[in-house]
């Protein structure tokens, strides 16, 4: 006797719809390269997944800045495995920033309650769900200010000692002391 499909684990019904020759496709059409031969693959548009601006978000994006380090510079870098850990490894574009004041646009992120923060994290776009991390280490930057910032969920600029870090304890790569907010 075959059970009730609504009694099946979500998972179950997977592995079974799989196994009879369904296949998953994405939305945004398939890859690059891995279309059928004479279809034309449509591109996957960029910004897609952590730690990018989405188009659908309630909030207006990072303004463009001149006088500001670009979340691109910081988003460079790669990762590697040492002694069971994964540490960054920065391009010689970011180790330039480490110990020198830096200017850094991005959304609040509260690290304590208040309408005024002293230490925040400031992410390359705006928090969506009070819950959940917008991005990785590459895309969020600790903030300890010298005077409190007025909560925003608008983009702040801070500029202070910037520091990029080698092995942080919490996983962060980038911190900022010292900092004051900017108009």
């Amino acid at each position: 006797m075959i059970p009730s499909l609504r009694l099946l684990p979500a998972w179950l019904l997977f592995l079974a719809a799989n196994a009879s020759g369904q296949v998953l496709s994405s939305p945004l059409g398939t890859p690059s390269g891995s279309a059928a031969p004479g279809a034309s693959a449509p591109a996957i548009p960029h910004g897609q997944g952590a730690g990018v601006h989405s188009p659908l978000s309630p909030f207006a994006p990072l303004p463009k800045r001149t006088d500001v380090v670009p979340w691109s510079v910081l988003t460079d870098i790669r990762t590697q495995v040492e002694n069971r850990r994964i540490v960054p490894v920065y391009p010689p574009a970011v180790q330039s920033l480490d110990q020198r004041q830096q200017r850094i646009q991005g959304f609040m992120m509260p690290l304590e309650p208040g309408e005024q923060q002293r230490h925040f994290l400031l992410s390359s776009v705006p928090l969506t769900c009070s819950f959940c991390v917008p991005g990785g280490p590459e895309s969020m930057v600790e903030v300890r200010t010298k005077t409190p910032v007025k909560y925003s969920l608008n983009a702040v600029v801070v500029e202070g000692r910037f520091h990029v870090l080698k092995s942080d304890p919490y996983g962060l790569y980038y911190r900022i002391t010292d900092a004051i907010a900017v108009k």
